[in-house]
């Protein structure tokens, strides 16, 4: 039996209040005993300052996270939602660490680099999860739309068929830039101990130059498919509002990573030189040292942004009461992802073989519609199929607000009672003067 505690939502924000400021009693006496105790220079004036920006980013972010939690109504759209969320602690923490101990920086950046791409990810279902919530039929509203043309500089390609083929693909961009991070970020570590990584110097003699390239084109393709994703859903997004949180995601993401490549040519072109090292051993400590200052100011901003850009507000309505504790650790469950990376990678196998290729986006839709001539063996599976999702999977979902068979953007109560005084009467005489022939037909169909 789940662990519950009685009006947890009412104690819990004080409770993290509180132990917040405990923490901050703690942590400053102790950063102002190493400035104290060490002859204070450029290095520990920059990590101290980036310091008070840390603790200043880290309650902000914690708090939209908490809120999300205690309003935890619609977990197919706010698990990805705590994800990013998450993005800006972890890489305000990661650069003031880094900041402090230049030697390590390389591994402890290899946590953020990784998260980023799951970022990505995760606003990639974000909006995939949102538009099968508001629209069952996507895959038919997108075959009927107009074609949407390759954006500049793929204009010259032909186009992606629009349905099917179009999400498939956009989400297959986003997902291998999940895939090559993670990868690219491995290999700079085996270079790394193998001193040929040499960050920050572009020069063809050392492998950092060429995984900035390979990361540069992954990025971009990954970036290029959301844009396009957008451009094709624009009216069916645009009450979730997602150019703000698209900029949020973009601005941390991207903006971090040309920043890196923008201070390794001020190194190259001798602005950043050995001439000017302050407490730094050598000029790619420098470089490496300002990126994680800037990034730590940065994120206080980015903090701002997620606050108001992923807020908990739309998700405040009455739900299944959940507990504290199943409330945490649906945050934490995974199963999602791990379906998600099974069913793309069977999903390129089978183009690689050359096999038929299965319906992915419209495969709900089309057991609903055949729900009532299903036999008991194929219930018995779709129930086995549902049984192996995570624990916490479902936790705290609501109905849909809109009824299946009700537009997107019309109440399905206003649609039933519209279809109640107008419409209903009518079809109900025709289907009076027509009883016989229906009822024929659909034994025909039986059979």
């Amino acid at each position: 039996m789940p662990f519950s505690c009685r009006d947890w939502r009412r104690w819990i924000r004080p409770l993290v209040v509180i132990l917040y400021i405990l923490l901050l009693i703690v942590v400053l006496p102790l950063v102002i005993w190493e400035l104290q105790k060490s002859k204070v220079g450029t290095h520990n004036k920059a990590w101290f300052i980036a310091g008070i920006f840390v603790f200043m980013t880290i309650p902000i972010s914690l708090w939209g996270i908490l809120q999300h939690l205690v309003h935890y109504t619609q977990p197919e759209l706010q698990k990805p939602i705590i994800r990013i969320l998450w993005m800006v602690p972890i890489y305000s923490l990661d650069s003031w660490i880094a900041l402090k101990y230049p030697r390590i920086a390389i591994y402890v950046d290899t946590c953020r680099e990784c998260y980023e791409a799951y970022v990505i990810y995760n606003f990639m279902t974000f909006l995939l999860n949102y538009l099968e919530r508001q629209y069952p039929s996507l895959v038919m509203m997108l075959e009927v739309q107009e074609q949407q043309k390759h954006l500049p500089p793929l204009c010259c390609c032909p186009p992606w068929p629009m349905g099917e083929v179009l999400l498939l693909r956009c989400k297959l961009g986003v997902l291998q830039y999940t895939v090559v991070r993670p990868v690219t970020t491995v290999i700079a570590l085996i270079c790394q101990l193998c001193n040929v990584y040499d960050e920050g110097n572009f020069s063809f003699k050392n492998a950092w130059t060429y995984l900035v390239i390979f990361n540069n084109m992954s990025q971009l393709f990954a970036m290029y498919c959301l844009v396009l994703f957008y451009r094709a859903l624009r009216d069916e997004l645009s009450p979730i509002h997602p150019v703000g949180k698209f900029l949020c995601v973009k601005m941390v993401v991207f903006v971090s990573f040309w920043q890196a490549v923008l201070i390794a040519l001020l190194v190259k072109v001798g602005i950043i030189s050995e001439k000017r090292t302050w407490d730094w051993q050598s000029v790619e400590a420098v470089a490496t040292g300002l990126q994680d200052f800037i990034i730590c100011v940065e994120m206080f901003l980015a903090a701002i942004a997620h606050h108001f850009s992923f807020t908990y507000k739309p998700y405040t309505q009455e739900a299944e009461e959940v507990s504290c504790f199943d409330s945490f650790m649906a945050m934490w469950d995974i199963s999602d992802v791990r379906a998600d990376i099974s069913e793309q990678v069977r999903n390129v196998g089978r183009t690689v073989m050359g096999r038929p290729k299965k319906s992915y986006f419209s495969e709900a839709q089309n057991d609903g519609e055949r729900s009532g001539l299903l036999s008991s063996a194929s219930q018995d599976a779709i129930t086995e199929a549902a049984s192996n999702q995570g624990q916490y999977e479902g936790l705290g979902r609501t109905p849909a607000p809109h009824s299946l068979s009700a537009p997107a953007g019309l109440d399905s109560a206003a649609w039933e009672e519209g279809f109640e005084n107008g419409t209903g009467s009518t079809h109900d005489d025709e289907r009076t003067n027509h009883t016989k022939e229906p009822e024929e037909a659909d034994l025909i169909v039986i059979t």
